[in-house]
C-alpha cells in the first residue's frame, strides 16, 4: 500500500493575495483554482517539481478561522521547504521581497532560514 499527504490546508485572509505571494514571491506553481461557490474556491499551489503534496490555500470563514491566520501551528514553523540549491533559492526569495526572520544557519539536518508570508505564517 502507498499513501501520501495530498494537501495541507493554510488558512489565509484572501485567495488572490495568497496566490500572488506563493506564486510570485516563492515561485510555487498554481496547480488549481476552482470556484466552488460565490465565496469558496479550491486553490492548490506547490513548489516546482513537487509531485505529491500541495498547499491548499483556504480563505478564512468566520472569526475562529480568522483568528488562526498566522498562528496555525501555535508559533512553530509551519512548512519545511526542501530545495536542491539553498543559496540560489534563498537569494531569489530575498530578491522577491520575502521577509526572513533570521539569517541562514547550518543545522545537523541542513541549511535553514525561516521566512514569513504576509499573513504571519
Amino acid at each position: 500500500m502507498k499513501q501520501v499527504i495530498g494537501a495541507v490546508t493554510l488558512v489565509v485572509p484572501d485567495y488572490d493575495q495568497a496566490i500572488a505571494f506563493y506564486t510570485q514571491k516563492l515561485g510555487f506553481d498554481l496547480i488549481e483554482d476552482t470556484r466552488n461557490s460565490d465565496e469558496k474556491r479550491w486553490v492548490l499551489v506547490a513548489p516546482p517539481g513537487s509531485k505529491e503534496t500541495r498547499l491548499l490555500l483556504a480563505r478564512a470563514d468566520g472569526e475562529d478561522q480568522q483568528a488562526a491566520i498566522g498562528n496555525q501551528t501555535g508559533g512553530r514553523v509551519f512548512l519545511f521547504l526542501n530545495t536542491d540549491d539553498f543559496d540560489r533559492d534563498h537569494q531569489a526569495m530575498q530578491d522577491a521581497g520575502v521577509t526572513f526572520l533570521e539569517a541562514p544557519r547550518t543545522e545537523p539536518y541542513g541549511k535553514v532560514a525561516v521566512f514569513q508570508d504576509p499573513f504571519g505564517n
